[in-house]
């Protein structure tokens, strides 16, 4: 089945101010780019060089480099792909028969911001010998979830994350950063809102749909190091193109910082008692230009079902969204991270929370704005459901493959709205008249180990339709159990130079 863009990302803004010089110049939305479209760039631009980039098992992005030799290489290229041994990338790849394509999607092309060389860079599918999509192609098992949600509900599943990443670097003495007070702090309280807007502007160009860049809760000082934490969020889009856009953004925050000469890390912990790194993913279901989170009275039943979905899959969602020792000294009390499992409105202690969605929310723009005439257009809900435990270890099209079969789960559970209902808390969690409520509910995994346990309880649901291909879930559980981790945050709670050494070996991650 062929997924078709929503209409609000169909038309191509052609102006000067549209950051993506490719759809600039073809004059089409990327979802729509051509193998004759690429050429013709390549040749007006003087390409030079094309770089094939995808992501493994290991979640980690790989690169392939080719030097233009001609047009008839050029066009070979963008038509064949190219072979390579899937078995460094691939546990279930045996090496007596390793060999995989590597083929370029189109829709992803972007121009390298940082290469003296022309390049062009495109991220690639994985296909088999037979010149079938592989099984165990993470972009390839998100792509089966996407299809099978829309043959169900006739919507499209549209997300975007929230990248947070710590910045680290020599401070400035002139303006020291105030511990853990950093969010939305400006200029000069703030060390690098340059580079973070440097950062925003080039991934909009290579075609990120960027909502807003802001600094972040954590800062603080160690040892003569600055700590600076920072977000860029992104605007819904279908979720294929979402984790594109993020595998892509992720690489030029890195770059950037190469750039600068600081370190980057989306690390989930930098160290105990600040706050960590979180990779929020939002999602809304979008069917006839409506938005399906949106009901007659706020949220609407499907939400909530889909809610039930998450909320049921939220330990064995950690598998694919939590994956290193690290992960689980953020998932703690009192850190704005979920320890337990429910969901709330406007609530940062839990595992969904439903933010503001501008929903009975009067005429804000005209109260503002008493001389600004009446609003003309009538735009989709902007509803969204959150879910806030993933982090920056996450496997990413393993995790956004997670969250539309969970929440396909919970649109077919017959009990879906009753379970909504009794996982639904007022409030934070953790106030101790909530304590009663607290005590009845599930909690996360608390490390690797445990997280592997929940995978492989509830693998039948990952696995069912053909989704999740049980080799990828073995793969999974193997190298989660593999951290041997199981009581690591009490085993090294308060031993600093414990926390230190594991926080430093995890520090860079995908």
């Amino acid at each position: 089945m062929e997924l078709v863009t929503p209409y609000l990302y169909m038309e191509i803004d052609d102006s000067p101010q549209n950051p993506n010089e490719l759809e600039r110049f073809i004059g089409k939305p990327a979802t729509l780019f051509s193998k004759d479209d690429l050429i013709r760039f390549v040749v007006h631009y003087g390409i030079e060089m094309i770089n094939f980039r995808y992501v493994g098992e290991d979640g980690k992005l790989k690169t392939l480099n080719f030097v233009i030799t001609g047009k008839e290489h050029l066009d070979t290229i963008l038509s064949d792909g190219e072979r390579i041994d899937g078995s460094q990338l691939f546990s279930c790849i045996e090496a007596g028969s390793s060999d995989l394509y590597v083929v370029p999607r189109y829709r992803t092309a972007f121009l390298n911001p940082f290469s003296e060389v022309p390049t062009l860079e495109l991220l690639c599918s994985f296909y088999t010998n037979e010149g079938k999509p592989l099984p165990n192609d993470p972009s390839y098992v998100l792509r089966k979830a996407h299809e099978l949600f829309r043959r169900e509900t006739g919507a499209a599943f549209l997300a975007l994350a929230e990248l947070e990443y710590y910045v680290i670097a020599e401070p400035d003495p002139l303006y020291p950063v105030c511990d853990q007070r950093g969010y939305h702090e400006s200029r000069p309280f703030t060390q690098f809102e340059e580079f973070r807007i440097e950062a925003l502007r080039l991934v909009a160009q290579a075609g990120g749909k960027v909502k807003y860049g802001h600094a972040e809760v954590g800062c603080f000082t160690q040892d003569g190091k600055l700590y600076e934490q920072h977000e860029i969020e992104f605007l819904p889009t279908p979720i294929e193109d979402a984790v594109d856009q993020l595998v892509i953004a992720k690489w030029i925050v890195r770059m950037l910082g190469e750039a600068y000469g600081v370190q980057v890390s989306y690390a989930p912990k930098i160290t105990v008692g600040k706050a960590g790194s979180g990779l929020h993913f939002h999602m809304m279901a979008v069917k006839d230009g409506m938005n399906l989170m949106v009901g007659e009275n706020g949220l609407s039943d499907f939400a909530k079902k889909m809610i039930a979905g998450l909320l049921e899959c939220s330990d064995a969602l950690t598998a694919f969204g939590n994956t290193i020792p690290t992960s689980y000294l953020r998932l703690v009390p009192h850190q704005e991270a979920p320890t337990n499992v429910c969901w709330g409105d406007r609530n940062r202690s839990v595992v969904v929370r439903v933010p503001l969605g501008w929903i009975g929310d009067g005429d804000m723009i005209r109260d503002a704005n008493p001389a600004a005439p009446p609003a003309k257009q009538q735009r989709m809900g902007k509803q969204t459901i959150e879910l806030r435990t993933p982090d920056g270890s996450a496997d990413v099209y393993k995790i956004a493959a997670g969250l539309v079969v969970a929440s396909l789960h919970g649109i077919r559970m017959p009990d879906a709205l009753d379970r909504a209902r009794d996982l639904y808390v007022d409030g934070n969690i953790f106030d101790p008249k909530n304590a009663e409520k607290l005590n009845s509910l599930k909690q996360l995994p608390a490390s690797c180990v445990e997280s592997a346990d929940a995978l492989e309880e509830k693998r039948s649901i990952f696995e069912s339709d053909g989704i999740f291909p049980a080799a990828l879930i073995d793969s999974t559980v193997t190298q989660l159990r593999n951290f041997q981790d199981k009581g690591l945050s009490e085993r090294i709670y308060a031993k600093e130079k414990e926390i230190r050494a594991i926080v430093e070996e995890f520090i860079h991650i995908k």
